[in-house]
């Protein structure tokens, strides 16, 4: 298999395009610059194609499985055709059900309103708080953070072969860590969950931006992933797997769309018939417009090629990773070690700077984006920078004020789109902070480090 020329993976870069690359921004030094997105973790910009894909659509919009006229059927059929295209991104079973949410976040609370009676939940300390906190009603076990992929799959076995067999089970487990990056050994950990009768749900937020995701092969039972991850930022996500637990539960939200009949009793009540569809958890009137981004971006990644993708990013963490390596400054955050193959997502803390101030100068003095903080991933970050992980701190906001030590990190993140040029900005970037110091002041406002006026 040949590897693809850096002109290749730049002719890929090309070939998705996504909005924003021609935004310019002020400097505080003055002048403007293109700005350079490397926030991807947070939320990916759009493809072109998918806001291409929606405007086009946008006049014949539409209700869904609501109306007779000429849109609505149209939109109807825009709509389930969306859920078949995902359906086959993701490759699922032919039972599986997939069902549209708001995001990842709004997937696995689904999910767990949806747990059989007494179901116990097994989950990383390491896990996002989307696939961390969703599980209050469960009996939650939580897993101490692995140092390495086969440790986690024995931190897995062990805690398994400890529980009650009888009862019901369900782990959760991320594909790429929003926080490092690393991959985590997806297809390993659900193997030991099902020979302990367990059922496992994957957390794929920044697995399937970078990477195929396949329900068979990797044989999960569930995946999650959220559209804003996935070039697609129109407020839906995906829950997509085992039909059973949904269909015997509750629907999510109570109301139109999830109900089949309703009717009056006697003394004064209404029974109600649920859907055993999807349809049981998508009360309301369908986000057809995110449904149909989410499919767009599943088509025109599948087109453009995950090997090819994957080769491309793979060459830019390598020189992100090279850059800061000759910055002895730098700590680049890593559980498994620099060897870990991982998406382009990369963590790391300076010497002498606050990371709130570090990423404010990236913004203000060379219009870089990244993202401060701890990722909403309390745990995994204080783990990581030698913090108490029981510690609470407030989601993205700094601790300390600029030149103070603070246990919050900076990550950057990439993707399809990403301009080569980007990239190198970021690493001069780095360089020349830590060399020279900011060009500006700083100071903390409302909990955010902004340039002093």
């Amino acid at each position: 298999m040949s590897v693809p020329t850096a002109a290749a993976t730049r002719t890929i870069c090309a070939q998705l395009p996504v909005l924003g690359r021609d935004v310019t921004v002020p400097l505080v030094t003055g002048g403007t610059v293109a700005y350079a997105a490397l926030d991807y973790a947070a939320s990916a910009p759009a493809l072109q194609r998918v806001w291409d894909d929606v405007a086009a659509y946008a006049p014949y919009y539409g209700s869904v499985h609501r109306g007779a006229g000429y849109l609505s059927q149209l939109s109807t059929d825009l709509f389930e055709n969306a859920r078949r295209t995902v359906t086959e991104f993701l490759d699922c079973r032919p039972d599986d059900q997939l069902v549209f949410t708001r995001s990842t976040t709004d997937s696995l609370n689904l999910l767990a309103r949806a747990l059989p009676a007494d179901c116990q939940v097994l989950v990383f300390e390491t896990e996002h708080h989307a696939s961390l906190l969703p599980w209050k009603d469960a009996r939650v076990t939580y897993l101490d953070a692995p140092r390495t992929p086969r440790q986690a799959v024995e931190t897995l076995e062990r805690a398994l072969a400890a529980r009650d067999p009888h009862g019901p089970a369900l782990v959760c487990v991320t594909g790429a860590s929003n926080v490092t990056g690393e991959l985590w050994p997806v297809r390993e950990l659900a193997a030991a969950a099902h020979a302990h009768g367990a059922r496992i749900v994957l957390d794929a937020a920044q697995l399937a931006p970078h990477h195929p995701v396949s329900v068979r092969d990797l044989d999960v039972d569930w995946v999650a992933f959220s559209g804003h991850k996935l070039y697609a930022p129109f407020g839906a996500g995906v829950l997509a797997g085992r039909a059973d637990w949904l269909v015997a539960a509750d629907p999510y939200l109570a109301g139109g769309g999830a109900s089949r009949k309703v009717t009056r009793r006697e003394d004064g009540g209404v029974d109600v018939e649920w859907h055993e569809s999807a349809a049981r958890h998508e009360a309301g009137s369908p986000n057809v417009i995110g449904a149909y981004a989410i499919a767009s971006a599943c088509k025109a990644l599948t087109e453009a090629g995950f090997e090819n993708l994957v080769a491309r990013e793979e060459r830019l963490i390598a020189g992100v990773r090279a850059g800061l390596a000759e910055v002895p400054q730098v700590k680049v955050l890593s559980l498994f070690g620099d060897d870990a193959p991982r998406v382009g997502v990369i963590s790391f803390v300076v010497e002498g700077w606050n990371s709130s101030h570090f990423a404010a100068a990236l913004s203000a003095e060379y219009g870089i984006g990244v993202r401060d903080g701890l990722f909403c991933a309390h745990p995994l970050v204080r783990t990581l920078l030698g913090g108490d992980p029981q510690t609470q701190g407030e989601c993205g906001a700094p601790e300390a004020a600029p030149g103070e030590r603070s246990l919050n990190a900076i990550r950057v993140s990439f993707g399809a789109g990403t301009p080569d040029e980007h990239v190198e900005r970021f690493v001069t970037a780095v360089r020349e902070l830590v060399s020279d110091g900011a060009k500006w002041r700083y100071r903390t406002e409302d909990g955010r480090c902004v340039p002093a006026v």
